[in-house]
């Protein structure tokens, strides 16, 4: 049995930009969101508090090094940054870049291309979002740019690989109408750079999407449950009741955990997607997904079971969402809570212990 390399989702939205500054009003990072936050229902944990690392700003090299290390002691593989392309127009990309030009910090990584438009949500059906930037895919030649504006980080020593090839994510792997144009030019630039190729995952968020995701164009899957165990937990009585008592949708963390381990038992060639812990209200508030009463005791006991599965299939990965979500309630960095026991589990398991 071999282990799997494990790779974190980091987001890198937490320093102001221009954009968001227009958008969303001067200042605004993800902390904003957080700090909006308020319990829903009794027991509710909100707001969520950053422990060691505080209400950092990603601009700060010293901040970037003390994330990689809790991450490496935790023995996590490598981060898979959110990257942001639109037409050869790069967004949120000062924290990724800073990490390639300056060689620091010191920590494998790779990429997942977060492909899709960014709307101001109203998160009510009766009024439009409004579009603030679109996903669109024009073609050979952006697909060239596009390749060759990464290549920097194509070419580091520290970019992740499976089978000497550079493992690089989509969001929306079905969204692409040419993958496999895209694919055949990426792999045949990176041979042509000295480069091996590469190894592609599309992610897949519930089984509708997984259905239309096949490894006949994508090396592999990476399956993230939380969508489909909503859609079985959530009749549509449910759904309207909670909106009309104004409910967020709460699903117990158990819950989640055993539809999942069920899930990625029968689905052995799916990548699992595992999630400690999850809540969306900062974001959304009542319209929110929350899965309610993780502690790290759980999570490590989830953790476990998927890891060891994964070295029992011989698997090479096994993708965590997220490392610092935190507008999303969905992060292992320690907060004011738990501190970093999150990541203490983690590294018992890696031990064997």
């Amino acid at each position: 049995m071999s282990k799997p390399q494990i790779i974190a989702f980091y987001l890198p939205q937490f320093y102001p930009t221009k954009e968001n500054d227009e958008w969303w009003g001067e200042g605004f990072t993800e902390w904003t969101n957080l700090a909006k936050a308020r319990p829903l229902f009794k027991g509710h944990d909100q707001p969520k508090i950053p422990g060691r690392l505080g209400f950092y700003d990603l601009r700060l090299t010293e901040t970037r090094e003390e994330q990689a290390s809790l991450a490496r002691e935790a023995g996590i593989s490598g981060f898979c940054y959110w990257h942001y392309w639109f037409n050869g127009r790069r967004l949120l990309d000062r924290v990724f870049s800073e990490v390639v030009s300056t060689g620091k910090p010191d920590f494998p990584f790779c990429l997942c291309w977060a492909n899709h438009s960014w709307y101001q949500k109203t998160w009510d059906p009766n009024k439009p979002n409004r579009l603030l930037i679109e996903q669109t895919y024009p073609g050979e030649e952006d697909y060239i740019a596009h390749f060759n504006a990464m290549l920097p980080a194509f070419k580091d020593k520290r970019y992740l690989k499976v089978d000497g090839k550079l493992v690089f994510g989509i969001f929306e792997a079905d969204a692409i109408p040419s993958f496999s144009l895209m694919k055949e030019i990426w792999n045949k630039m990176a041979i042509d750079n000295g480069l091996k190729g590469f190894y592609f995952f599309g992610l897949a968020q519930g089984e509708k999407r997984a259905n239309v995701i096949t490894t006949e164009e994508y090396d592999a899957v990476v399956y993230d449950n939380i969508q489909t165990v909503y859609d079985r937990n959530w009749s549509l009585t449910r759904r309207v009741l909670d909106k009309i008592l104004h409910r967020p949708h709460v699903i117990e963390y158990n819950d989640y955990v055993e539809d999942s381990l069920a899930y990625y038992r029968e689905h052995p060639n799916y990548i699992p997607c595992i999630v400690p812990n999850f809540d969306h209200s900062p974001r959304s508030g009542k319209k929110g997904i929350i899965l309610h009463n993780s502690t790290p005791q759980k999570w490590e006991r989830y953790f476990r079971e998927v890891y060891e599965l994964q070295m029992k299939n011989n698997s090479p990965l096994l993708v965590i969402k997220s490392w610092n979500e935190w507008g999303e309630g969905n992060y292992l960095e320690p907060d004011a809570n738990f501190g970093k026991e999150y990541l203490d589990v983690m590294r018992k398991v890696v031990d064997g212990k």
